[in-house]
């Protein structure tokens, strides 16, 4: 069975499935690469809690830059977001997001339950 979390217009917050939650893209404003990555992980650690799960269950994270040259600034604060021994199979790329003033943005899927 499919189970869908805060549900809007055109897309879910969580959809879980078969013992995996998929997480609804996540963005941050901010000045720099870094305040928004922050506000990002923080996004994604409550709708991790909220699927029943942790940063210990991710299990693949993409990562879109707006820049590759932000490529250290994310890794600055991902690094140190990231368990020991329980980091996801993460893939990271440049593209155009859907505003200007957004440097990343995070998709996450995780075990749960």
């Amino acid at each position: 069975m499919i189970e869908r979390i805060e549900t809007g217009e055109r897309s879910s917050k969580i959809v879980k499935y078969n013992g995996v939650a998929y997480l609804t893209g996540q963005v941050a404003e901010g000045d720099t690469i870094q305040e928004q990555v922050r506000i990002c992980l923080e996004q994604v650690d409550a709708l991790l809690e909220k699927a029943g799960s942790s940063r210990e269950n991710m299990l693949r994270v993409t990562i879109w830059l707006a820049d590759m040259q932000d490529f250290a600034g994310l890794n600055e604060v991902w690094n140190a977001w990231v368990p020991t021994g329980h980091a996801p199979a993460r893939a990271c790329g440049e593209a155009k997001l859907a505003r200007p003033e957004l440097k990343v943005e995070f998709i996450v899927d995780a075990a749960y339950g």
